[in-house]
């Protein structure tokens, strides 16, 4: 892989962010916590290492929750939308994206499904549902 920067910003734009660093993985989890966290199937992340990340706008609606049980888990996001937002995993030198907040395509596609023994029966993997290019008739 190599060194990429990548712009994104939460749901409602009040907060925008930079990411530069080396994608080194991009997987789809199917955990518990994932599936409660974004209320969907699973959660798309994609892994920087040696990233950097810059936010710009609304700072102080950024607002981080870990679950207190868990090692690894927590979820930074705005509190004016809730959407998700990137960030710094601790010492690492990595940074964390949720997928689905980039405006621009990182240049790694997704490696693996993640936790598949906690997917839930409905969620699909996108090969047996029909897909459309809006609304479904």
């Amino acid at each position: 892989m190599t060194e990429q920067t990548l712009k994104g910003s939460c749901l409602c734009g009040a907060v925008q962010f930079v990411v530069t660093g080396e994608p080194v993985r991009f997987y789809h989890c199917h955990c518990s916590r994932c599936r409660k966290s974004t209320g969907a199937g699973h959660a798309s992340n994609v892994f920087i290492s040696n990233g950097k990340l810059t936010c710009t706008g609304e700072l102080d609606h950024v607002k981080t929750y870990k679950l207190p049980d868990a090692q690894r888990f927590a979820r930074t996001f705005c509190m004016h939308c809730g959407g998700p937002l990137p960030r710094e995993m601790g010492d690492s030198g990595q940074v964390f994206v949720p997928a689905g907040t980039l405006d621009d395509e990182p240049n790694i596609k997704p490696q693996a499904r993640i936790f598949q023994d906690s997917k839930a029966s409905w969620s699909c993997s996108g090969d047996e549902v029909p897909c459309f290019a809006r609304y479904a008739d």
